[in-house]
């Protein structure tokens, strides 16, 4: 089989997802086609140079909608004999992109490939588009549907982490965010956003706050436990799945869960006869992908089946890798990961996740892959894993192999 390589990693810094954010002016095609220049741009692309742009986004509806992909080709200055195509996967939008490119690269269906995913999730509410999983009662009651913070919540239940508990890894997270940002870890991957002026509208993340503490994370109080105990009572609907459960232990909020951003991010694919073709040098390859479908109700368990799965797959053990990025969707999603694999916490998210520097939806799963990417090379570390839990019971993963 074909191998496939990455050769480029590079994204937007993450805006704040609201009105007075730095990116809310700039539209998901928009972002989504300077992005696609500076890949251009960065690699001396020219022509019908890729095969196609593969493009995840979680919430297709109003700008996002359409063929978003495509929009953004043909917005930008890319050859328009390249097509787009727009996939969604949820969370794992980014990094399905990406799989399936370096797949289609490993099978031979083209040489190279540009694929990411944007979401501006101040411009395109989350769950606006509707979902029947949530909306339509034949297929809520069958899979006993809550949203995804209950979803948390019965994890930290069911696995026995307290609020302490994911509240520290809350101020990890921002605390590692802010080391790396000091030292421009992530200076090799970002783009800055600038305008139609040229001037730079956003040049890093905004959406760290680097003064979180323990004391400050106390005084939250818990973001879904009156849906869940209230109206419409999903409590009660975990507790009919979950019999063994006597109560919900209602522990996320705002500062121990994903933020809500605008970003977008782009991974460059090719096999060998790509870089030779562009005089580009291979960063790493694709060693496997995965992905696996969970338990609908309790939905944020896939990373640790995901990984057990690619692990399997690809002939491999949890200590063959280095590093890992396990995306914070929320603090109990990264603390099972660790506590299922015996995972030492210093080789998870060691530059932070989204609970400090955002989580756009259909662009992390390429975010992440490129921060692993980023900090194998600064350790000069040889393997990494990165996985998403998805929305609706589903996980995806990939290893990643510096060559």
């Amino acid at each position: 089989m074909t191998e496939a390589y990455i050769y480029d990693a590079a994204r937007t810094p993450r805006g704040k997802g609201r009105k007075d954010g730095s990116l809310h002016e700039v539209s998901s095609v928009a972002l989504s086609a300077r992005l696609l220049n500076a890949v251009a741009e960065r690699n001396n692309l020219e022509g019908h140079a890729v095969e196609d742009v593969i493009w995840g986004n979680a919430t297709q509806v109003m700008e996002q909608g359409g063929c978003l992909a495509r929009s953004a080709v043909l917005l930008s200055d890319l050859d328009e004999r390249i097509p787009g195509l727009s996939i969604n996967r949820f969370c794992a939008s980014g990094m399905e992109a990406v799989n399936l490119a370096a797949n289609q690269v490993r099978g031979g269906a083209g040489m190279g490939y540009i694929a990411g995913g944007v979401e501006m999730m101040g411009r395109v509410a989350m769950g606006s588009d509707g979902a029947a999983i949530a909306v339509d009662p034949s297929l809520a009651m069958k899979t006993y549907f809550v949203p995804q913070g209950i979803s948390a919540d019965i994890i930290a239940t069911e696995y026995g982490f307290s609020r302490e508990d994911v509240d520290a890894l809350g101020v990890e997270s921002q605390r590692r965010a802010a080391e790396a940002i000091k030292e421009n870890r992530f200076a090799k991957s970002i783009v800055p956003v600038k305008d139609q002026n040229g001037l730079t509208i956003l040049e890093q993340d905004e959406f760290p706050r680097p003064g979180t503490t323990m004391e400050s994370l106390g005084s939250l109080k818990p973001s879904f436990k009156e849906m869940g105990e209230v109206m419409p009572g999903f409590d009660k609907v975990a507790m009919l799945k979950y019999p063994h459960l006597d109560h919900i232990n209602h522990v996320h909020h705002a500062g121990n869960s994903s933020g809500i951003v605008d970003g977008a991010a782009a991974v460059l694919i090719g096999n060998k006869e790509f870089g030779e073709a562009h005089g580009l040098k291979p960063r790493a390859r694709i060693r496997a992908t995965a992905k696996i479908g969970t338990d609908p109700t309790i939905m944020l368990t896939g990373p640790v089946p995901v990984t057990e799965k690619i692990l399997a797959d690809s002939g491999m053990s949890i200590s063959d890798i280095d590093l890992f990025e396990v995306n914070e969707a929320f603090a109990a999603v990264v603390l099972r990961f660790m506590q299922a694999f015996q995972v030492d916490a210093s080789k998870v998210n060691v530059n932070g996740g989204a609970i400090a520097l955002g989580h756009p939806l259909g662009a992390t799963g390429a975010i992440i892959i490129g921060t692993l990417l980023d900090e194998l090379e600064r350790r000069d570390l040889n393997t990494g894993l990165a996985t998403l839990c998805v929305a609706s019971g589903m996980g995806a993963a990939t290893i990643i192999e510096r060559v």
